[in-house]
């Protein structure tokens, strides 16, 4: 039986429950691609509760206006300046990764630079860079450093 899980040692400024078996470098781009869409996804939702109307239906429009490929592929523009060098390798990974299916509803170009996107946050994720997360959000979402819209 496994030793139950201190929530006190966890990381403190994070939602890090489960590390992946190998490091991070050696992960498939998929499947950092994986958890960044849902790390990315959650920060959108996280955001936009942050701001007045709280409809459902306005927090689904304002939504897409983040989380689809083609937003998400805009982003990774905006954000192509203020990457490192390592970051840019892993966006490079990321886009050239083969997911094995073919996006339904977007421009193949732009599902391929939406999971670099993906990639990279799932990288910085599991690499517990959550500061870099946040700076990359700030521009993604026209803030200061501060927060501040």
């Amino acid at each position: 039986m496994k030793e139950p899980v201190d929530i006190n040692i966890l990381a403190e400024d994070n939602l890090l429950f489960h590390m992946p078996t190998k490091p991070i470098n050696l992960l498939n781009p998929i499947v950092l691609a994986y958890i960044g869409d849902a790390v990315f996804e959650v920060l959108v939702r996280q955001y936009l509760i942050s701001l007045p109307n709280h409809k459902p239906n306005h927090l689904h429009r304002q939504a897409t206006q983040f989380v689809s490929a083609k937003a998400q592929c805009m982003l990774l523009e905006k954000w192509q300046p203020y990457l490192t060098e390592a970051e840019a390798d892993i966006v490079r990974r990321g886009r050239n990764a083969k997911s094995g299916s073919a996006p339904k509803n977007a421009d193949p170009a732009h599902y391929q630079q939406a999971t670099a996107l993906e990639c990279l946050i799932g990288y910085l994720y599991y690499g517990k860079q959550i500061a870099r997360i946040r700076e990359l959000m700030a521009i993604a979402f026209n803030e200061d450093t501060n927060g501040q819209t």
